[in-house]
């Protein structure tokens, strides 16, 4: 693999985690909104109800992501052997891609979430 590859994949895991490393600060400014929602006596509060969906529907594009770029890899296994180079799914780059297709979609709804929640307090 081209060293070009190697950096574009090291930013973009770099990228994902800080993304990610927002989660706990979500959480902190979604737990007041929530309390609101269960005083209110509604079995599902707006809050809730959008958090719980979020979590779902990035679930899903997650594991959807992460089964296509092993897709993509396997594909692309017998064009790797006869050029002579060591197939991806068997050296671990089509795991990291897989990995990292799987938590794209996490790190936006966090980092979506972490803007609309700090232009709230």
């Amino acid at each position: 693999m081209s060293r070009t590859g190697r950096s574009r994949r090291r930013r973009e895991a770099v990228t994902i985690g800080s993304d990610l490393m927002l989660a706990p600060m979500v959480a902190m400014m979604r737990l007041p909104l929530m309390a609101m929602d269960a005083g209110s006596g509604q079995p599902w509060g707006t809050e809730t109800a959008r958090a719980v969906n979020e979590k779902t529907v990035a679930l899903a594009e997650g594991v959807f992501a992460a089964q296509m770029s092993l897709l993509q890899s396997a594909t692309r296994f017998w064009p790797e052997i006869f050029s002579g180079l060591t197939p991806s799914l068997l050296n671990g780059i089509a795991a990291e891609r897989s990995i990292s297709a799987a938590l794209k979609p996490a790190s936006r709804a966090v980092k979506a979430n972490f803007r609309r929640l700090s232009t709230k307090t």
